[in-house]
């Protein structure tokens, strides 16, 4: 299977962000990676429910919503509403993970979990059956541009033998530092999908560097 590349629009140009959205559309991306950001659970503020509105309007590709927030129990039903397909909360800002992971499937959408750098993957194994993606941070969450956090790598290994011996079909992604070199890696390490923001939208040729992760 060919590696998934969800481009993070945290890193695209806001004053032209429909253009941005139009170039992933044309491009070989096969989702849209969009963090939310509370400046509480993580030390930034990005955009929220109205901007993740307006995207999808224009997104002829899923919505890959990752919520960098607390209790995003809360905004389940918001998220749904403004299109989000795949809605991904934090391991470390859920009280009562299963029930949140139940409620968004009960939405319609697809659940993902995110493990910060510091949280062993062990800590899934009671319900990685229910998961449908799990998003490893390669670095701190908050910030993009941020140098890869090596140990990701054999994370990405514990993680997929997690999944096999339980059987299941959970999808592993990973955020943070992707270029092609770590790219490559990690996808023989195992690694389903990669979010990619200012390697992607730093480049003078944004739609050729998803190619190119496409390929690894």
């Amino acid at each position: 299977m060919e590696v998934i590349v969800s481009p993070s629009l945290l890193s695209a140009d806001f004053l032209r962000l429909g253009k941005d959205v139009e170039m992933v559309n044309a491009s070989r991306a096969d989702w849209f990676h969009l963090d939310i950001m509370d400046g509480v659970f993580v030390p930034n503020i990005s955009y929220g429910l109205p901007v993740t509105a307006q995207i999808k309007k224009a997104a002829r590709k899923p919505l890959d919503v990752h919520l960098m927030i607390v209790r995003p129990e809360r905004y389940i039903e918001d998220f749904r509403k403004a299109g989000a397909d795949i809605l991904t909360v934090h391991y470390e800002a859920c009280v009562h993970l299963h029930r949140t992971i139940q409620q968004i499937k009960a939405a319609g959408m697809k659940a993902g979990v995110a493990l910060n750098p510091h949280t062993p993957v062990g800590l899934l194994e009671d319900i990685i059956g229910e998961i449908d993606v799990v998003l490893l941070m390669s670095v701190n969450p908050g910030f993009g541009g941020q140098s890869f956090i090596e140990h990701t790598v054999e994370k990405v290994k514990k993680l997929k033998r997690l999944v096999a011996s339980a059987g299941a079909n959970t999808l592993v992604e990973i955020d943070g530092g992707v270029n092609f070199e770590t790219g490559r890696r990690l996808v023989e390490a195992g690694a389903d999908a990669l979010v990619a923001g200012s390697f992607v939208f730093n480049s003078p040729d944004p739609a050729g560097r998803i190619e190119g992760l496409k390929k690894l």
